[in-house]
């Protein structure tokens, strides 16, 4: 609920309360509970993030968001281009660069740089793909890859703010932020939003995860990668529970005063964050053992995995293989318990030079236990109410990296957004195909545009939305996802 809403109401309570029978009591208690801002009769505190109705039948339940930050390659992933590979070495019309701006690129000795990398046909679809993803690639059926996605952002922070709140600024809710504020969260003892990182860390940092101007309720929730999954979740040694229970009760009392005083919001979301702290104590722990899952999941996964000689080229933040393969794996845990929107970041795949090394990494990396949790939620029954996305901020160039200084000029690419690849999976998405397509040498669309408003609207269709209706009203206007744009794509749609 918005403050002037919660303005009106506290009025209303002010007059009811204040009236000489006790009606105006049992009204304000009644009004304070629908308004999630009292504890219920038996002491127990109304759940914000309660389940809710969206607009209409939706296909999807929960997300998985898989971010690769720093932006992949499309034309060594996902976009063949046997063409880019003849001109290798030619530079391109000044006619169409002229207008363009590169981050690093200097545009007076730029060349194309042909793609060192095979593709192969996968699926009974025959989508291509490279073959540095063939675990991926054995899941083409279920997946749709729009080839065609395209940005206004071409530097890391504000092209991870579009991708992840629709608009290249600091302040917006994320994605995981309207779907819980629109839907609330079917998990009572984990945050409806989690967020999980592996390697160096995004540029865009916490505020990929934002709930920007919406109450703190609906901000995505950073697990840690060892140790407690959040700092401070286990109680100090020798606290008892029944002191601990004593003391929240105290801190939500004096909270309840504080809200009635000044109607701000953010009390409710702290009361509300105490008590789902003090549940967490004992689901947490439960999310993060795996001891009850089967030898051929864990192996599946690669949750044991050693990166070898594969570790010289690791991103930073240590174990790489392992961190992002658990991480998948406590997606799969997290859905299964109600969690309604996962992010899994990793950094990074800002490949200015050394491309096709730094891509072997990676996919080895991400490649076996992305494929392991795609298959893992179609055995269960999960894929078709669980959205799966692989995205960044946008592609990178045709032509090769040449900034002055480079050890090793045209060995890898400048940031692109005029044209990049993206893919969904599950949840309502039709797969086995391809949507868009780009020139010959991966420069522009040619077919079928998708703008990142399109393809928050249709995520937000997939989940019963009408991207137009599901607003939020700041500071006197009405704030939604895809901003003032954005249209669902049909062909994405099952």
């Amino acid at each position: 609920m918005d403050p002037l809403t919660q303005h009106i109401a506290q009025s209303r309570r002010e007059f009811l309360a204040s009236a000489a029978s006790g009606v105006g009591g049992l009204a304000l208690a009644q009004l304070l509970a629908s308004d999630n801002a009292l504890a219920a009769s038996n002491g127990d505190v109304i759940n914000p993030l309660k389940p809710k109705s969206p607009h209409f039948q939706p296909k999807a339940k929960a997300c998985i968001f898989i971010f690769m930050a720093g932006a992949p390659s499309h034309l060594e992933l996902f976009d063949p281009k046997p063409k880019l590979r003849e001109l290798d070495g030619q530079p391109l019309p000044d006619s169409m660069t002229d207008e363009v701006r590169f981050a690093f690129i200097q545009k007076d000795s730029a060349v194309l740089m042909g793609s060192k990398s095979t593709f192969e046909r996968y699926g009974e679809c025959g989508m291509e793909l490279s073959n540095l993803l063939p675990n991926i690639g054995s899941c083409a059926d279920d997946i749709a890859l729009i080839r065609s996605m395209h940005t206004e952002a071409f530097n890391h922070h504000p092209g991870q703010l579009m991708m992840n709140t629709g608009v290249p600024t600091f302040g917006r809710p994320s994605v995981g932020s309207w779907l819980n504020y629109g839907l609330g969260s079917e998990s009572e003892n984990l945050p409806g939003y989690v967020v999980l990182t592996s390697g160096r860390g995004t540029s865009g940092g916490a505020s990929n995860w934002s709930s920007g101007f919406m109450s703190s309720t609906y901000e995505g929730v950073l697990f840690r990668n060892q140790g407690d999954p959040i700092l401070h979740l286990s109680n100090p040694e020798g606290l008892p529970h029944d002191c601990q229970r004593r003391g929240l009760d105290t801190v939500r009392d004096l909270n309840q005063k504080h809200y009635e005083q000044t109607l701000d919001p953010e009390v409710l979301a702290r009361v509300a964050a105490y008590e789902l702290a003090f549940r967490m104590q004992s689901a947490a722990p439960e999310l993060i053992d795996f001891s009850n899952e089967s030898d051929a999941t864990l192996e599946a996964y690669g949750v044991d995995r050693e990166e070898g000689d594969w570790k010289k080229l690791r991103n930073g933040g240590g174990d790489e293989f392992k961190s992002f393969s658990t991480n998948c794996l406590l997606a799969r845990r997290m859905v299964e318990r109600g969690v309604r929107h996962i992010n899994i970041y990793h950094a990074t795949w800002d490949h200015h030079e050394n491309v096709d090394e730094r891509l072997g990494f990676n996919c080895q990396m991400c490649d076996q236990p992305i494929g392991a949790l795609l298959k893992d939620l179609k055995q269960r029954g999960l894929l078709d109410e669980t959205l799966v996305v692989w995205g960044a901020e946008f592609g990178r160039t045709p032509l090769g990296e040449n900034r002055q200084g480079f050890r090793k000029p045209n060995t890898g690419r400048d940031h692109h957004p005029f044209a990049y690849s993206t893919w969904m999976a599950g949840g309502g998405i039709k797969g086995g195909q391809v949507i868009g397509e780009t020139d010959d040498i991966g420069w522009n669309i040619t077919k079928d545009p998708v703008h990142v408003n399109d393809f928050h609207a249709t995520l937000l269709h997939l989940f019963g939305f009408d991207h137009e209706e599901l607003t939020y009203r700041f500071s006197g206007r009405d704030f939604r996802l895809t901003d003032v744009a954005g249209k669902v794509v049909p062909q994405l749609l099952a």
